[in-house]
């Protein structure tokens, strides 16, 4: 990097804890212009959805070196004019920071956190400089730690500096200021560090032991050279949230805080800390596979609006695979356990009516207003790409294996994207996948593309599983808290609302109604309150109990809605077989597939 260029400097503190408000100065040298115009971005790389981060900036004033207050313009919502005449400049802003999300900043008691897309402003123009950061801790609060993977200004190592060759750079680094447990761990030559926020004793042994294998299988999957010399798994610990957003070389997490192992627990492996290894799994991929592959239009996008792709299911989808059979490869969890998230996955996918309706690159291009805004419809009208595209990848590869006598796998095709786009930076267009198994394997998957990327059809898992010693299996849901993945455990239900519930005062409240089944026929809708079913006042668990027991062709359920009371005729219908479950008939060939001894 040449320091010897114009550098703009900025400075960042936590002003108040109580008030959840960062300080920043931004001291910008002269740029031979005689006015500048710094803007904030609207979204953050990885979440596509626009959430306006300059409607957080409370005070704003730029000044010269001695003093001197210049004149302010804004421009739009995210963009200020400072009338300069040509000299040097500094800003002082606040930020308010009280959003507890990967994607935004953050301050309370334990500690603070930010991404720079919510505190750093760009100078337009001048995006190429040099960004040098200081980054100041309270100086009451001595245990509070600074984390971030931004490089570190070697000339300044002792003050918290770093040095990013641009604001791309500046932006793609979240950091943390506060208490936290940390620990660091080596796979080969790159330190993987690991942090999680408070007080909280979360067993950091243990998860650092569990994830060297994961590390592991990345690095080994795209080979050298590694993007990241070090990578930081930066935890933020929370009563409930849970989120993920990768970082060129780090991830920003949020997951409960007693859904991880604790120390001086018994050594367990529960189904939240398995759902942690995946999330951390699934940002990790994202380091060569999102932050270096990625679509053309994201090498350099436009942050101030919407930028459009069809291939979010290539990448959010094709990591949603690896994140999962990671772990199975890779000895954390079981093989079986693995059926069992596939199948859950596939429950998940098969209970959305939207599936026939939107397709994963309709679901990919509409993602800013259509899958980042869901509402409680949304199952009926939209597919996820995370999801469908994560059960396409594993048919692309059971489909490459069946078409190549088993010489091709979907890892070939990830080595490809990462030679040929990754390291370079390049970008891929609509048609990639197809073009690298036709280009580099003379494998035609045109007619798999259009039917399930482009078109709506189901993956025809069920003909290519058996080729890899597993077979699919449905049958009805046993409980509203069936997710799937596993044989029957206990009866069935018979019957079958078709609506999400949850119990009210008197009654249930009606939160979701899926297309075509019971509840969608008698037309009652999401927010009615269902008070009674033939006559008597129900909660969820009698609901369904009175729902299996009838022997009509009807019911009458009583629901108010909007303060009217309304009698509807409910069909009784036999629950549909749409949980899904996977079974190994084949434990050799099964192994072969994973990879597994």
């Amino acid at each position: 990097m040449n320091t010897e260029s114009p550098v703009i400097d900025y400075r960042l503190s936590v002003k108040s804890q109580s008030q959840h408000l960062f300080e920043v100065t931004m001291t910008v040298p002269d740029l031979d212009s005689e006015s500048v115009t710094v803007c904030l971005p609207a979204w953050i790389p990885g979440s596509y959805m626009i959430r306006d981060f300059a409607r957080n900036i409370i005070t704003f004033e730029a000044s010269t070196s001695d003093g001197e207050f210049l004149e302010v313009s804004k421009l739009d919502k995210q963009s200020w004019k400072i009338t300069t005449s040509g000299r040097a400049f500094t800003l002082s802003y606040t930020v308010y920071a009280f959003d507890l999300s990967v994607r935004s900043a953050f301050i309370n008691d334990e500690f603070a956190f930010c991404n720079g897309t919510s505190v750093f402003l760009a100078v337009k123009g001048h995006e190429q400089l040099p960004c040098r950061l200081q980054i100041i801790p309270p100086t009451h609060l001595s245990l509070w730690h600074v984390e971030t993977s931004m490089p570190v200004d070697n000339i300044r190592e002792s003050d918290a500096c770093y040095l990013s060759k641009d604001y791309d750079e500046l932006i793609d680094h979240p950091i943390f200021i506060g208490r936290c447990s940390r620990a660091s761990f080596m796979v080969g030559d790159v330190e993987f560090v690991l942090l999680f926020s408070g007080s909280t004793q979360v067993d950091v042994s243990k998860i650092s032991t569990d994830l060297v294998p994961i590390c592991e299988h990345h690095l080994k999957l795209f080979s050298r050279p590694y993007p990241m010399q070090r990578y930081v798994f930066m935890t933020l610990l929370s009563d409930s949230g849970y989120g993920g957003l990768e970082h060129r070389s780090s991830t920003a997490l949020l997951y409960p805080r007693f859904d991880l192992p604790l120390t001086g627990e018994p050594v367990r492996n529960s189904d939240t800390y398995t759902a942690f290894l995946s999330l951390c799994s699934h940002e990790l991929f994202h380091t060569w596979h999102v932050k270096r592959i990625k679509p053309s239009v994201m090498i350099k996008p436009d942050l101030s609006a919407e930028v459009y792709t069809d291939q979010l299911w290539i990448y959010e989808g094709f990591t949603s695979f690896y994140d999962d059979v990671t772990l199975a490869r890779a000895g954390v969890i079981s093989g079986e356990k693995y059926l069992e998230l596939v199948g859950q996955n596939l429950t998940r996918l098969q209970q959305t009516a939207g599936r026939n309706k939107q397709s994963v690159a309709e679901s990919s291009f509409d993602a800013w207003t259509k899958f980042y805004k869901q509402d409680a419809s949304a199952t009926n009208n939209i597919v996820s790409y995370y999801n469908k595209g994560g059960i396409i990848a594993l048919g692309l590869d059971l489909l490459l294996r069946r078409r190549s006598n088993n010489e091709v796998t979907l890892d070939n095709v990830m080595q490809i994207l990462w030679r040929d786009y990754g390291l370079e930076q390049s970008g891929t267009q609509d048609n990639v996948i197809a073009e690298v198994c036709n280009s580099e394997f003379g494998i035609d998957i045109t007619d798999y593309l259009q039917s399930v990327v482009y078109g709506t059809e189901d993956v025809p898992l069920q003909h290519w599983l058996s080729d890899i010693g597993i077979e699919m299996n449905f049958r009805p849901r046993q409980g509203k808290d069936d997710k799937g993945g596993t044989p029957p455990a206990s009866a069935p239900h018979r019957h079958q609302l078709g609506a999400s519930v949850k119990n009210a005062e008197a009654g249930v409240t009606v939160l979701q109604v899926r297309e075509g089944l019971a509840a969608c026929q008698a037309g009652i809708q999401i927010n009615d309150r269902l008070v009674a079913f033939n006559g008597y006042v129900v909660n969820d668990a009698l609901l369904q109990r009175l729902l299996d027991a009838c022997q009509q062709s009807h019911a009458q359920v009583t629901v108010i809605r909007e303060g009217r009371l309304l009698n509807l005729e409910l069909p009784i219908l036999s629950s549909r077989e749409d949980v899904c479950y996977l079974t190994i008939s084949n434990p050799d060939a099964f192994k072969q597939w994973l990879g597994r001894p």
